[in-house]
């Protein structure tokens, strides 16, 4: 049987793709621009095809060559700073158009792309521009339906630079503390940004229509 093939754009330290191996036949090629951080996404998942390039271009030269079709599904999760509410209540020195790229994707995959796609980013300071399915600190852009899903509430401090509890929520143990994430006023801004792994299995899930058994009660999603 044919792998479903997935595309993980803007891939991070992988915290969606956390738990897929939970299901079988999972094939995953995953883009993300940050040498760094696609080295660390490398080691976590071995046989991941890690591809280290702009995401968004990536894209749409896949769409160009043809290629875009041979993926079952496409997760994106374009750079939310521009977009956070903490940006704006928090940043009073500083002054950033939102990043449209969040936007041109989900278009560009509702017109131009005929499997199953994900589009995620933080809750934005705005309204949103197109409806989206909120489920913990994200929205989710899909053309497939997603129902309520709950994870434990994090008890640390996200505004922290750094909180121990971190780690163990997300299930992610970073490397050396003091030299990861080169060049960031916060390294450990990507881990808080992570979808957490409980989520990106749920979404996995739906897109592949697999009923979950929570709390033994069947979840009933179509």
């Amino acid at each position: 049987m044919k792998p479903f093939s997935i595309l993980n754009l803007y891939s991070g330290l992988g915290g969606n793709r956390y738990k897929w191996d939970s299901l079988s036949n999972i094939q995953v090629t995953a883009v993300e621009i940050n040498k760094d951080i696609a080295n660390e996404y490398k080691k976590r998942f071995p046989n991941d095809n890690v591809i280290c390039a702009d995401a968004h271009q990536y894209l749409l030269d896949l769409k160009l060559n043809d290629e875009l079709k041979n993926f079952h599904m496409v997760w994106a999760s374009p750079p939310c700073p521009t977009h956070s509410r903490m940006m704006k209540f928090t940043r009073h020195d500083i002054a950033h158009y939102p990043d449209m790229k969040l936007y041109q994707e989900i278009i560009f995959l509702d017109n131009f792309y005929k499997g199953k796609y994900v589009v995620e980013n933080v809750i934005p300071y705005y309204k949103p521009l197109i409806q989206a399915k909120e489920i913990d600190r994200h929205l989710f852009w899909t053309n497939f339906k997603i129902g309520h899903f709950e994870i434990p509430k994090y008890k640390g401090n996200f505004l922290k630079s750094y909180d121990s509890k971190l780690e163990e929520y997300y299930g992610i143990n970073l490397p050396d503390k003091n030299i990861y994430f080169k060049g960031s006023h916060d390294q450990f801004k990507i881990l808080k940004n992570c979808v957490h792994p409980e989520i990106g299995l749920y979404i996995l899930k739906c897109a592949l229509e697999i009923h979950q058994d929570n709390n033994k009660e069947q979840l009933k999603l179509f």
